[in-house]
């Protein structure tokens, strides 16, 4: 499974460990940027992850800001991301059973690497339920066609 992972300069540092933590799991890591501390604009790096996902580049996308809430906010302007804000396992969990999130997003200010490190497993080792809510994805998937 590719990955493609990006982050704002607050993310960076986690975005490294969990790039680190990844490939040591086996998995392709695509680093998308953000590549320091230095101040950026979190937009540029949130619409490349879920550009990339979005066009099948990337299997599943990880993206890191502060709080998680912008980068949220950009991946999901994108037809096709169903990118989910999660601060804990349960929201990990719920967000692949219950949506199929393609993009986990989390908060490096309200996280630390070691609480990411496990909603990362979490989120990567769980998959969509179907059934009802395959019918709330569709409906979902026609907004995403009604906005184009």
């Amino acid at each position: 499974m590719n990955i493609a992972i990006g982050c704002d300069h607050a993310g960076y540092f986690a975005k490294e460990t969990l790039k680190e933590y990844l490939q040591s799991k086996g998995y392709s890591v695509t680093d998308m940027g953000c590549f320091s501390e230095e101040s950026v604009h979190y937009p540029v790096y949130g619409k490349a992850v879920a550009m990339a996902v979005s066009q099948g580049k990337a299997d599943k996308g990880i993206l890191i800001c502060g709080t998680g809430i912008g980068m949220s906010i950009v991946a999901n302007k994108i037809p096709g991301i169903r990118a989910a804000l999660c601060h804990d396992t349960f929201t990990a969990k719920a967000s692949r059973e219950h949506n199929d999130a393609n993009i986990l997003v989390m908060g490096a200010r309200v996280l630390n690497p070691e609480q990411m490190k496990l909603i990362v497993e979490v989120w990567l080792d769980s998959t969509f339920a179907g059934g009802r809510h395959s019918q709330r994805l569709e409906m979902i998937r026609e907004l995403d066609e009604n906005r184009r």
